[in-house]
């Protein structure tokens, strides 16, 4: 079934028959979408849908191959963002596009700075920026920061800030709240029901569904590059919409979680562990073939406490014990030649996890270097093997081996990294948010994979943003708030309820209140 706007309506942006092609692959195939003002249009669809495709056409990043763009029913070929932004169709993608060594005022400002004399006014510049920051809730972030200072969510938060100051009549919003604390998400939910209010059409691509259910108008699911069907909300359940959007049926979504009944032997054991103002006195322990969450409110110390472990904070004190050993926390290299190897996921992979104009043999290899050794360097016929075992393991979708990583998918680059660190056969597994802003089918791969590692014998510490996630994953939660691990939740006691609970750190007191 397809929703039928009412006759009067006409949409402000509208894509007739798209195709896009890149060399004989069809990114699209004839897509016909339309976006109307005061309407919030989810789009859904895989890593590799064309999701990615079809918004770098409507905003003007890619010219399509074939079909025809309209706004306000003419006929346009917008040839570069720029034009796109002057015909108000402005686009939050969700790799950043903030320039990291000029400061906040400098980025909010940087396509039409306010300017005095014919130089840019400074002074001018901070107030706009100032009023842009408490639009979007930010009013504790100055705006001589320099955005490489800021936490990943206040970058998010900075970018949305910088496409309301263009003034919008299309917004596009590209996984917007991937990187955001509860608290700013909320804040966003505000600021696009303001939007829709005040006329703006907004075009929303998310993984996160409950997002669509609380938020969107409208939806169109995408699979290979074609639509699949758009409906309005509440005609199709969760269940029909993953389905349509994975060619499949969903029964369960987290594998099942072992019944043990013997204690498990510690693969890490943490004590007392303590980094300046951010970690404070923790201690716990991870056994062999265990999957531990951390759970928590976002920037309470859960990322903090894992690059510790990995040796990349200087300073740290406290105790850790690998396989039975103390192990320094001296650096990477370090924790890489543990007892049981450690390997840290990290929470962003375009930036902290690839070498984007790489290939995907050279990225996937480049942890795992020296066991690619031969009598005269690189094992070219070792190292080509152990990549493509690697690449079937982990069902990566990609042209070729020497493809760079750059061009895959969100969800295929994660998978990548995931490779990369597979390769050192960690016993220690670190994962920091390892599913933020990829599909639904992607994310149970990945669920998979973990338990799967787990029952091989590895330990795992997992952060995740998604307390869904952590209930399905884990055999046990330990929630972080205020740089302490303040609650330990497993069995019945694992549940959203006393996560959120303890996540606030609410006492008894203040239940029975």
């Amino acid at each position: 079934m397809t929703s039928t706007p009412p006759a009067d309506r006409r949409p402000f942006l509208e894509l007739k028959r798209i195709s896009k092609r890149y060399g004989g692959v069809a990114a699209l195939n004839e897509v016909d979408l339309a976006i109307y003002p005061g309407e919030i249009h989810a789009i859904l669809g895989e890593n590799g849908a064309g999701k990615s495709t079809l918004i770098k056409v409507a905003s003007g990043v890619t010219d399509p191959s074939e079909g025809e763009v309209l706004v306000e029913g003419k006929g346009v070929r917008f040839g570069s963002p720029t034009a796109a932004m002057q015909a108000g169709i402005v686009c939050v993608f969700q790799e950043l596009s903030l320039l990291p060594d000029m400061t906040v005022a400098d980025n909010l400002c940087l396509v039409d700075p306010p300017k005095r004399a014919g130089l840019i006014d400074g002074r001018a510049q901070r107030e706009r920026a100032v009023k842009l920051l408490e639009r979007v809730g930010c009013g504790d972030v100055h705006p001589m920061t320099l955005v490489r200072d800021l936490p990943l969510s206040r970058r998010q938060m900075v970018e949305i800030a910088k496409a309301l100051g263009k003034d919008p009549k299309i917004l596009i919003l590209d996984e917007a709240t991937s990187a955001l604390t509860a608290e700013d998400v909320e804040r966003i939910y505000r600021i696009i029901r303001d939007l829709k209010a005040a006329g703006v059409g907004i075009l929303y691509v998310s993984h996160r569904m409950r997002e669509i259910e609380a938020l969107a108008d409208v939806a169109t699911v995408f699979r290979n590059g074609r639509k699949i069907e758009t409906f309005t909300k509440g005609e199709r359940s969760v269940n029909a919409i993953i389905g349509m959007m994975i060619g499949r049926d969903i029964t369960h979504q987290y594998p099942e979680k072992p019944q043990r009944s013997a204690p498990l032997s510690p693969a890490l054991t943490v004590a007392n562990l303590s980094w300046g103002r951010e970690l404070a006195d923790i201690s716990f322990t991870v056994g062999k073939g265990e999957i531990v969450g951390l759970g928590g409110l976002d920037g309470q110390g859960q990322r903090e406490l894992l690059l510790a472990l990995f040796g990349v904070l200087k300073g740290v004190s406290g105790r850790v014990t690998v396989g039975g050993q103390a192990v320094p926390l001296s650096g990477p290299r370090r924790a890489m030649a543990a007892p049981l190897p450690m390997a840290l996921i990290p929470e962003d992979r375009k930036t902290e996890g690839l070498m984007l104009p790489m290939s995907v043999r050279d990225n996937v290899t480049l942890a795992a270097l020296p066991r690619m050794q031969g009598l005269f360097g690189i094992d070219a016929e070792k190292e080509e093997k152990a990549v493509a075992q690697a690449v079937e393991r982990l069902s990566i979708k990609l042209p070729h081996l020497t493809a760079p990583v750059s061009t895959l998918s969100g969800g295929n680059q994660q998978k990548v990294v995931l490779a990369k660190w597979l390769m050192t056969d960690p016993g220690i597994i670190l994962l920091n948010d390892p599913t933020r802003g990829i599909d639904v089918g992607t994310k149970e791969e990945i669920y998979r994979l973990m338990r799967r590692l787990a029952d091989e014998g590895a330990a795992i510490l997992f952060y995740s943003t998604d307390y869904a996630e952590l209930i399905g994953c884990c055999d046990r939660v330990l929630v972080v708030y205020g740089g302490r691990i303040t609650r330990e939740l497993a069995g019945d006691d694992l549940n959203e309820r006393a996560l959120l609970q303890s996540a606030l750190n609410v006492t008894g007191a203040d239940k029975a209140a």
